[in-house]
């Protein structure tokens, strides 16, 4: 058996983890630069005035009448919650998933508890007594239905969370309750297609015949199909396959004339992408670089370019990266226009282990590694750009995103660490 194990409204319980007063409030977070809604807890959710992505200035009056506690993104806190709920997972199976930042995948085949509506529950708990967090789980034979089964754990609210198709009754009831737009893998041209064809539910689908969905949704349909009829086609993957590209895009802070500061914020985001590429032991080809203005704007000059640079050897050296990305910027820049962002990406990857240097490849171009070793150990010690690249500059405040209501990153930052007891 399979248990989706899903966070709820993930974003949003992060932020009401450490504030108490917040359990009964409606929550919501906001995107970069605190611009539109893109998180919400289910008590927001019940206020249909706040429809998701809506700008908040359109909003910031209803928010306020209703007392709705709103945030900017905070990632940083977001991506050690997520590490701490798939810590937990990991206690109750070796093998674990991690489909996404808040929902992984889990076998339950190592487990000795065959009553899996009472495991589903235990897991429930442990994850919310060890993080807070409160999750729904849905357990099944396959990946498809046991992502159905956490959907319907959640719609129901007898469920209580937790959903176990371990009959042909309930799994009958479950592919019944649901519209094949509610099947994980079906997109919209292939759920207009079954809608025409008079298919609404994901049982109407799952009952289908099989040469139908062999000649009109191809492989990708049929595997579906089987595991919609308890027939396991999808492995789980407990080690993630290595990204083949890694990039940020972040709007400044407000828009930038000044090539200094465009050049901080390139210099910063490279030493974001770089520290990620290290992280799954690869090294790129190629680094991307863009830079544009404000294309919503009626009144300011509009550019965009972006330029493409093949390395010499592949790296993952911030030194490097951040040399070459610099290059590739002065390119680019033309003065004269307020600009919005500048975005790095990362190309082409190979594994570390695999890397061939040319024949008379100089020492000098790989002494660069010891530097970044150096440098990531120090920032693994005492904190995140502790230690960091001239380049980066110190004025950061001038293009970083606006964050005006982010809270405190409370388990990765000393200085941000929630503290209990009157202020004196």
């Amino acid at each position: 058996m399979i248990a989706l194990v899903d966070c709820n409204s993930f974003y949003a319980s992060c932020e009401q983890v450490f504030r108490p007063d917040l359990q009964n409030r409606p929550v919501i977070v906001l995107s970069n630069n605190d611009g539109c809604v893109i998180a919400a807890n289910k008590h927001a959710k019940a206020l249909t005035e706040i429809p998701m992505f809506q700008p908040i200035f359109k909003i910031k009056k209803l928010l306020d009448d209703n007392n709705v506690a709103y945030f900017s993104s905070n990632y940083t806190l977001y991506s050690d919650m997520s590490r701490r709920v798939m810590d937990t997972l990991k206690e109750f199976s070796p093998l674990v998933e991690e489909y996404s930042i808040d929902e992984s995948f889990v076998d339950l085949s190592y487990s000795r508890d065959e009553d899996y509506e009472n495991l589903g529950r235990i897991i429930k708990n442990t994850v919310q007594k060890n993080t807070g967090i409160p999750v729904g789980v849905g357990i099944a034979k396959t990946k498809s239905l046991s992502k159905l089964a956490n959907k319907f754990a959640k719609k129901i609210p007898e469920n209580n969370d937790v959903f176990v198709v371990d009959s042909e009754e309930k799994r009958q009831l479950l592919l019944r309750s649901l519209t094949v737009k509610d099947v994980w893998g079906i997109g919209r041209k292939n759920a207009e297609k079954l809608t025409k064809n008079n298919i609404n539910t994901a049982l109407e689908f799952a009952e289908m015949p099989m040469a139908w969905v062999r000649k009109e949704m191809t492989v990708i349909g049929e595997r579906l199909y089987r595991e919609l009829n308890n027939e396991p086609c999808l492995e789980l993957n407990a080690l993630p396959e290595a990204k083949q590209g890694i990039g940020t895009a972040k709007s400044f802070g407000k828009k930038l004339t000044d090539y200094g500061l465009i050049e901080e914020a390139c210099s910063y985001y490279v030493s974001e992408v770089a520290d990620l590429l290290r992280q799954q032991k690869s090294s790129a080809t190629q680094i991307e670089v863009s830079l544009q203005t404000n294309a919503n704007s009626a009144t300011d000059m509009q550019y965009k370019n972006k330029i493409t640079i093949t390395l010499e050897s592949p790296t993952n050296s911030t030194v490097k990266l951040t040399k070459e990305a610099l290059k590739g910027l002065r390119q680019i820049f033309k003065p004269g226009y307020r600009y919005k962002k500048v975005a790095v990406n990362l190309l082409h990857f190979v594994p570390d282990d695999q890397i061939q240097l040319g024949l008379f490849e100089e020492k000098t171009k790989i002494e660069s590694a010891e530097i970044t070793e150096v440098m990531d150990a120090l920032n693994n010690k005492f904190g995140k750009n502790k230690v960091k690249l001239g380049s980066v500059g110190v004025r950061e405040k001038e293009w970083a995103l606006i964050k005006e209501h982010r809270s405190p990153r409370y388990t990765t930052q000393w200085d941000e660490l929630l503290t209990i007891g009157k202020k004196e």
